[in-house]
């Protein structure tokens, strides 16, 4: 039989109070930087820092220095065709979504990705058109430019086509985003990212994806639905589809499914087997332009009605400025756009920078895409992000930096002036089926709904409140209802945590939950009382309920009935009916009737109790005479365990403060144990100490503290605690008019 060895460590060394560490141990002395010295060394400039702020608006600079040209270059060049050729389809499928013609989407493709080269720090996304935010910004021009009735009252609109107005939206709402982004990271607000949780973006993104799925079904089908938006506009363009159902264009309808099919099927060898192909298949594209052969062969559009994406310019449209009165109309819109956008970019450019080790900066981020966006909202481009699936082709076809990403805009720029035409007999159903089929992602993840109701049931609420909020309220309105579902959560956290009462484990310093072990020690009279939270205004009032319930009494109700027990003992002693014995006072004859209660304020009931006019010191503990009847208090230590607590706020310190004061008149010792020092020095600096509340209570640690009350508290044997019962008079010292005696 194999004999485990334990390892054991065994520590000597005095038993210290924060005042006694402090008093052996000096600490270091640290000069803390006013807000003079920040802002002095803000405004200062050398030529080392205009070294670091110029590597770091321009990133390119620092990882030209070490490409690897031999071994880089092959994997830049593959990867920047394969993703060239999925960023053509999917920039094409996602103008659909922004309800534009299909070579805006091309657009995203090229302009915003010349400057991120130049500008981002991640070296592995694919910048470009990404669904959700096509979609969001489709929402906006159908309700600016709707299909059916007038369009906005903007001037700029007169006298174009309903494509051209729409294409002046999206254009200035894109600037409008890239305004946004970039005034946000001047301002280096790019941790605003972290208050968008990988829940909250999930349940968004799921709900995104069925925004996406319904939008596509009247290409699927072959139908002209009208588009909604606002609140409850899936259900209107379903109900706008299925009213329509008859009139389904069957050819539209076989060649998407027979498209979602193959493809669905060779994504999934891909993924399969991707550790034996050198890249993968590009199935999409093969099908775009079999899809296109098919389409021209047999003239779909002149003889089934097919629609297909039509003329695609060879040449750029001119650089626009972008319109004032769409910024007024579209300023609300456009901030959780650049919000969802970035965070989406910048979720995974952090997946992709963790695998192959290098740092992202969440600041300069927000400066790229908003000087891409900026640039591409001038030449008529959809706003950019990123989209999972393309900057997986990126990645896994060997792309290293975003050389690839220049190469793929290189492939963008030679469909757009050599090879549009080729593209205009493409079926938009097919383009349908390919934007539904990359939705498969996003959509699987309701399949992780009840492994997180296991985990963490709060979350999982804020994901079911973010993606149905999203469907019902469209997305604008679901991002902030999520939002603020969010921010209950946190708030129900940290208002409502979890508070326990610890004991010792047998025969170590260490403390646990009582009701998670049984091999406990705890000490008679004395409770330990975990804080597992900061401290602050919206919990303190939880938390001393919960204080509450663990002792078993409430020490102001405890100490309100002392103080009118007091008040009765001086009574019958003036009338004479009380008279000190031997046993403590004893009831002379019978009680006279009880007088009306006193008329004294209730503030005077909350003063600590006071024996200086009486002739004993009252035990508590034992039967009071003349019926009197106080609640018990069975404990004579409370220890506080403040070793989750980081911050305490002014409104904690005084609930903290009148908490502990009740206590401590009821005698009851407070302790508080392994306190931060940064909460140590506030409560200094407050004025939280005073003549009931001293420093002496505070520990190094909760060990410490238990040593402490046991040397000074000894467990009491069985004759003690009988002895204790039998007498009024406290057991240790009686007064008489002389002074002290004892018993």
């Amino acid at each position: 039989m194999m004999r485990t060895s334990v390892n054991r460590y065994v520590v000597t060394r005095p038993l210290y109070t924060e005042d006694a560490f402090i008093k052996e141990h000096e600490k270091v002395h640290r000069q803390h930087k006013t807000m003079l010295d920040h802002i002095k060394q803000y405004l200062t400039c050398d030529g080392k820092r205009v070294r670091n702020a110029l590597l770091s608006l321009l990133p390119i600079i620092a990882w030209m220095k070490i490409y690897r040209l031999k071994e880089w270059l092959l994997g830049d060049v593959v990867s920047g065709v394969s993703t060239g050729l999925v960023a053509v389809l999917q920039g094409l499928a996602y103008s659909l979504l922004a309800s534009l013609p299909a070579w805006y989407g091309l657009y995203a493709a090229f302009f915003p990705v010349i400057i991120y080269f130049f500008l981002g720090t991640s070296r592995h996304i694919s910048v470009g058109a990404f669904p959700v935010l096509s979609l969001m910004i489709g929402v906006v021009v159908n309700r600016m430019v709707p299909e059916n009735g007038p369009p906005a009252n903007i001037t700029a609109f007169e006298g174009l086509t309903m494509n051209e107005q729409r294409a002046i939206v999206a254009a200035s709402l894109t600037f409008l985003i890239g305004i946004f982004q970039l005034a946000m990271g001047l301002l280096q607000v790019g941790f605003i990212v972290i208050y968008l949780s990988d829940t909250l973006i999930s349940g968004f993104t799921t709900a995104a994806a069925a925004h996406i799925l319904v939008s596509q079904l009247k290409f699927i089908f072959g139908l002209h639905v009208q588009g909604f938006s606002g609140p409850l506009s899936v259900i209107y363009i379903l109900e706008g589809v299925f009213g329509q159902i008859t009139s389904t264009n069957l050819h539209d309808l076989v060649t998407s499914i027979v498209v979602m099919v193959v493809v669905l099927t060779v994504k999934e060898l891909n993924e399969r087997f991707k550790s034996k192909l050198p890249v993968p298949i590009p199935i999409e594209v093969i099908m775009t332009v079999i899809a296109c052969g098919v389409s021209y062969a047999f003239s779909f559009k002149e003889y089934y009605g097919v629609d297909v994406v039509g003329r695609i310019p060879d040449q750029f449209e001119a650089p626009m400025a972008p319109d004032l009165q769409v910024f007024r109309e579209t300023s609300v819109d456009a901030f959780p756009m650049a919000i969802v956008g970035f965070a989406v970019a910048f979720a995974v450019a952090k997946v992709y920078s963790i695998k192959h080790d290098y740092v992202i900066d969440g600041n300069q981020e927000l400066i790229a895409f908003g000087a891409s966006n900026i640039f591409g909202g001038a030449f008529r481009s959809l706003a950019a992000s990123t989209a999972l699936s393309r900057s997986s082709v990126q990645e896994s076809t060997g792309g290293k930096t975003q050389v690839a990403g220049v190469l793929s805009a290189m492939i963008v720029l030679v469909v757009i002036l050599a090879l549009g035409f080729l593209l205009e007999p493409l079926p938009k159903s097919v383009l349908g089926a390919v934007v539904i089929v990359n939705l498969k992602g996003m959509l699987m993840q309701v399949c992780h709904v009840p492994s997180l109701w296991k985990k963490d049931r709060p979350d999982c609420v804020v994901w079911i409140v973010t993606c149905v909020a999203s469907i019902l309220l469209g997305l604008d309105l679901g991002l902030a209802v999520g939002l603020g579902a969010e921010l209950i959560a946190v708030v129900f956290r940290t208002q409502c945590p979890r508070c326990c009462v610890l004991a010792n484990i047998a025969g170590t310093d260490i403390y646990r939950d009582r009701k998670d072990y049984t091999s406990i020690y705890e000490p008679e009279g004395v409770k330990i009382f975990r804080i597992p939270s900061p401290i602050f205004f919206a919990n303190i009032d939880f938390l001393r309920g919960k204080l509450i319930d663990a002792v078993g009494f409430n020490p102001l109700r405890v100490l309100r009935k002392r103080n009118k027990a007091l008040r009765k003992i001086r009574k019958l002693l003036k009338k004479g009916e009380l008279t000190l014995m031997s046993k403590g006072l004893q009831v002379m004859g019978s009680l006279s009737a009880e007088d009306s209660e006193d008329e004294s304020s209730i503030e005077d009931l909350d003063l600590p109790t006071d024996f200086s006019d009486l002739p004993v010191q009252v035990n508590w503990r034992a039967e009071l005479p003349a019926n009197i009847s106080v609640p018990p208090v069975d404990i004579h230590s409370l220890v506080l365990d403040f070793s989750a607590v980081s911050f305490i706020d002014i409104t904690a310190l005084n609930g903290l403060k009148m908490a502990l004061k009740e206590f401590i008149r009821v005698d009851v010792e407070v302790y508080i144990v392994a306190c931060d020092p940064y909460v140590f020095e506030k409560l200094k600096s407050c004025e939280f100490f005073d003549d009931e509340i001293k420093t002496s209570i505070f520990f190094l640690t909760l060990h410490d503290a238990m040593l402490h009350i046991l040397q000074i508290n000894p467990p009491l044997s069985v004759s003690e605690k009988v002895r204790d019962s039998e007498y009024f008079v406290d057991p240790v010292v009686q007064k008489n008019t002389t002074g002290h005696l004892t018993i």
